[in-house]
C-alpha cells in the first residue's frame, strides 16, 4: 500500500490516456519516488479524449484513483497498490482539461495514446495535418476535440499569460516519439498560428523516451484473481510482467521529477534503446501474432512453446530483425534477444495473441516494414520479413485454419479484409497499399519474397509452410 496520503501530494502532471500501461508504468515510478518521499509535486491528473476514458474515471473514481498493479514471474506475484493520481478530468470536459493545461502548476504533459493516435502517414513516418480530425482543430482552435489540439491550445493559453510552457513527454512506442508528438503539436498550431507553432517547436520541450512493460488488458479473469488471491476488490486492475524499462533524455523546460532514484535510465540520445526496443521486442510480438492466431491460440506464452512459431521468431530475429539494430550502450543484443523470449514465455501474465494483432496497419509500418526497408538498402535478404507480411495478409483474410472467425482487430479492417481476398488469387495486390508499404511494396526483392510466401501459405496451410521455411 502507498505509505503516503492524497492529501501529502500536489498536481504536477497531466496525463493523457489512463490506460493499463500508463498505470503499470509511469504511475509505478511515480509510486515509488512518492512511497521514498520525492517529487511530492508532481502528482498526476488524469484526462484523455476518448469514450473509454469516461469509462476508466467512471471506474476510479469510487475507489479514490487508487489502482491495483500485480507484477508477475512465473514462481512469484505481488500486488501493489499505487496512488500517483489525484483525479480524472472526463474526456467531455474540455474546458476543465484546458483549464488545467493553462495551470502553471502543470509543468509536464504525458501522453499514451498508441501508435496510431499521432495522425502520421505510415508511407512517409510525418505528421498529416489532413486527417479530418487535425483539420477540424485547425479550423476550430478555441473547440479542440484531438490530444494535440487541446496541447496546442493549452500552450497558446500560456504563451498568452505568460506563463513557462510545459513539457510534452509521449510514453508511446513510437521511434523518436518525442520529435513525432512536437510535430504533432506544432503541426496542429501551424493550421492556425504559425508564430505559435514556432513558439512550441522552440520553448516547449519534447524528450524522446524508450518504455517497456508487457501489459495485457483487464478482463473478469484478472479482477476474479485479484479477489481471490489478495482480498482485493478493484474495478479496473493491472496485470503485468515484473520487468520494467523506462529510458528518457534528460530534456525537460519546466522541471521534473527525479525519476533517476525510481530506476529511470537518463541518456543522451534513446535512438540505440528505441531500435532495440522496437525492432526485437515489438517486431517479434508481430512474428508471433500472425501464426499463433492462425493456429487458434490463444496465449502469448502458448505460441513461445509451439516449435514452429517459436522457430520462425528465432529465425526472423536473429537472420534479419537483429542485424539491423545498431550497438546499444552496455546491452548485448544476444542477451537482449533471450531476455524478450523468456518474457513472451512467462506463462503468468496472460497476454493474448489478439493483443498482439491488434492494429496491424499501424504497427506494421512502425515495426516491420521499416526492418525491410533498411535491409534492402543493404542488399540483404527480406525473406523472413515478406513471410511475415505474408501472415498477416492470410490473417486479414478473416479465418483460421480450422474455420474460426477471427475478430476485426484493425480500425481499417472492412479495407484489410477485402484486400487480403483478393490477395489469394493476386498476392501483389496485398502490396499495393502505399500507405503501409511505401517504397518497399515497390521493390522486386520483396515483392517476390511475399508472392511466393503468401502462395505458399494459402496452398500448403500454415502449419505445413511455416514448417518448409523454418526448415523444421
Amino acid at each position: 500500500m502507498p505509505n503516503y496520503q492524497a492529501s501529502d501530494l500536489r498536481p504536477g502532471i497531466l496525463h493523457f490516456g489512463l490506460g493499463n500501461f500508463h498505470r503499470a508504468h509511469q504511475a509505478v515510478y511515480l509510486d515509488r519516488l512518492f512511497n521514498a518521499g520525492r517529487s511530492r509535486d508532481f502528482a498526476v491528473i488524469g484526462t484523455g479524449v476518448r469514450p473509454a476514458d469516461r469509462a476508466m474515471h467512471d471506474a476510479l473514481k469510487p475507489q479514490d484513483w487508487l489502482t491495483t498493479v500485480v507484477e508477475q514471474e512465473a514462481d512469484e506475484s505481488v500486488a501493489r497498490v499505487t496512488g500517483a493520481m489525484l483525479g480524472m478530468i472526463p474526456p467531455e470536459e474540455r474546458a476543465s482539461i484546458l483549464r488545467q493545461l493553462a495551470d502553471p502548476a502543470i509543468r509536464i504533459v504525458s501522453i499514451t495514446v498508441t501508435e496510431g493516435g499521432y495522425f502520421i502517414d505510415p508511407a512517409t513516418g510525418q505528421f498529416n495535418p489532413e486527417f479530418p480530425e487535425i483539420a477540424h482543430d485547425g479550423k476550430n482552435p478555441d473547440d479542440p476535440q484531438t490530444v494535440f489540439g487541446l496541447i496546442a491550445r493549452g500552450l497558446k493559453m500560456r504563451r498568452e499569460a505568460g506563463t513557462k510552457p510545459f513539457t510534452v513527454m509521449s510514453c508511446d512506442n513510437i521511434p523518436h516519439n518525442g520529435v513525432v508528438a512536437r510535430n504533432a503539436v506544432a503541426g496542429v498550431a501551424r493550421l492556425y498560428d504559425r508564430g505559435l507553432a514556432d513558439w512550441i517547436a522552440a520553448s516547449a520541450a519534447f524528450p524522446n523516451g524508450m518504455v517497456d512493460r508487457i501489459t495485457p488488458a483487464t478482463t473478469e479473469r484478472e479482477r476474479g484473481l485479484l479477489a481471490q488471491d489478495y482480498g482485493i476488490a478493484d474495478s479496473w486492475p493491472v496485470y503485468c510482467e515484473a520487468f520494467i524499462q523506462w529510458v528518457l533524455e534528460d530534456d525537460f523546460c519546466n522541471g521534473r521529477p527525479v525519476l533517476e532514484e525510481a530506476g529511470v535510465q537518463f541518456v543522451p540520445d534513446v535512438t540505440p534503446f528505441e531500435f532495440m526496443k522496437i525492432r526485437i521486442l515489438n517486431g517479434g510480438h508481430a512474428a508471433i501474432a500472425y501464426p499463433a492466431s492462425l493456429l487458434d491460440i490463444h496465449f502469448v506464452h502458448d505460441a513461445m512453446t509451439h516449435p514452429l512459431v517459436s522457430a520462425f521468431f528465432a529465425k526472423i530475429e536473429r537472420e534479419e530483425i537483429m542485424p539491423t539494430v545498431p550497438p546499444v550502450p552496455g546491452v548485448v543484443l544476444e542477451d537482449y534477444y533471450r531476455l524478450i523470449h523468456r518474457r513472451f514465455a512467462n506463462p503468468k501474465i496472460g497476454d493474448t495473441i489478439p493483443r498482439l494483432a491488434f492494429d496491424g496497419s499501424n504497427r506494421q509500418p512502425k515495426f516491420i516494414v521499416p526492418v525491410a526497408r533498411d535491409r534492402l538498402k543493404q542488399g540483404r535478404s527480406v525473406d523472413a520479413l515478406a513471410f511475415e507480411s505474408a501472415l498477416w495478409c492470410r490473417h486479414c483474410a478473416g479465418k483460421t485454419e480450422t474455420g474460426r472467425e477471427i475478430t476485426a482487430g484493425d480500425p481499417n479492417w472492412a479495407r484489410l479484409n477485402a484486400l487480403a481476398g483478393k490477395a489469394r488469387s493476386e498476392p501483389l495486390a496485398w502490396l499495393s497499399m502505399d500507405d503501409v508499404y511505401g517504397d518497399v511494396g515497390t521493390a522486386p526483392a520483396f515483392r517476390n519474397a511475399f508472392a511466393a510466401s503468401l502462395t505458399d501459405i494459402w496452398t500448403k496451410g500454415t502449419a505445413r509452410a511455416l514448417a518448409d521455411f523454418v526448415g523444421a
